[in-house]
């Protein structure tokens, strides 16, 4: 890992956002529920908040932070069609929380993929991208 050891600890804060493009059929049948696997809007979020808090066990090198909050924001998007999920993450920490908020996203955009496979394979994901970022040496950066 990186030595952020002489980093000072200050409010770090990240958000990104992905989607997964499906075909408005299988996007009908998550809005009404009737995904045989079970609430794909629900299950995402918790596969969110489940992949920011390993996200030092999934991304090399990464350090361990502890989040302060996690913020999950998934909506039916129905000019895709498909699903749109926002995660802003924070922590008081020496180093910010880019790879959590983006692991966030991967981990619920693959949770909805393996919920809906079996109606619909096709389903691409991504782009998923950073938005935002606080706090540390570089302050404030926003996504044009």
């Amino acid at each position: 890992m990186v030595d952020v050891s002489e980093k000072p600890i200050s409010h770090r804060v990240a958000t990104a956002e992905g989607t997964v493009r499906m075909r408005p059929e299988t996007l009908d049948r998550i809005r009404k529920g009737s995904i045989a696997k079970g609430e794909v809007l629900a299950v995402a979020r918790l596969a969110a908040i489940g992949g920011a808090k390993r996200t030092s066990d999934i991304v090399p090198l990464c350090h361990p932070l502890p989040l302060d909050a996690l913020e999950t924001d998934i909506q039916v998007d129905p000019d895709l069609p498909g699903l749109r999920l926002v995660v802003r993450a924070s922590a008081e920490a020496r180093t910010g929380v880019e790879m959590e908020a983006l692991t966030a996203v991967a981990a619920g955009l693959l949770a909805v993929y393996d919920m809906c496979k079996a109606v619909d394979r096709e389903m691409v994901l991504g782009p998923i991208r950073l938005l935002e970022k606080s706090g540390g040496r570089t302050g404030r950066w926003t996504a044009e």
